[in-house]
């Protein structure tokens, strides 16, 4: 693996994680952020979905909306409270032929190790969609 793999010119490093579970775009979305909330976000009552509304969950992850559309895609800024920068995650959804893919992007990171890092924990998340739509 390249040593810049996951850099980008001006976001810090990233990473992008996906699966596809054999379930309708709606029934996915209200998942998300529903029931599933707290599989990829943690445990949080509810996600505010206003432009700019904050959220901070109770394992101390906060941040704030950045865009909203719904059945689609959700852009927030996300930060643990152990880290000293915030960073960027997206999740989106889409219709397939075999149901609806789920896509983890996450921007901003501050560096290679902290992206392996992220990387290992969103494989995990999707992992544990793939097992919630089996």
């Amino acid at each position: 693996m390249s040593d810049t793999t996951g850099r980008t010119k001006d976001a810090g490093w990233e990473v992008g994680v996906r699966t596809t579970v054999a379930a309708p775009v709606p029934i996915v979305w209200q998942y998300l952020l529903g029931e599933g909330l707290g599989t990829w976000l943690g445990e949080i009552a509810a996600l505010p979905i206003e432009s700019g509304a904050g959220y901070a969950t109770k394992d101390g992850v906060k941040g704030s909306i950045r865009s909203y559309t719904a059945n689609s895609k959700l852009r927030l800024s996300w930060q643990p409270d152990d880290w000293p920068h915030d960073s960027t995650l997206q999740l989106s959804v889409k219709e397939t032929i075999t149901g609806t893919t789920i896509g983890i992007h996450h921007e901003k990171l501050a560096s290679r190790d902290e992206r392996r890092m992220m990387l290992g924990h969103w494989k995990n998340i999707v992992a544990a969609f793939d097992q919630h739509f089996a």
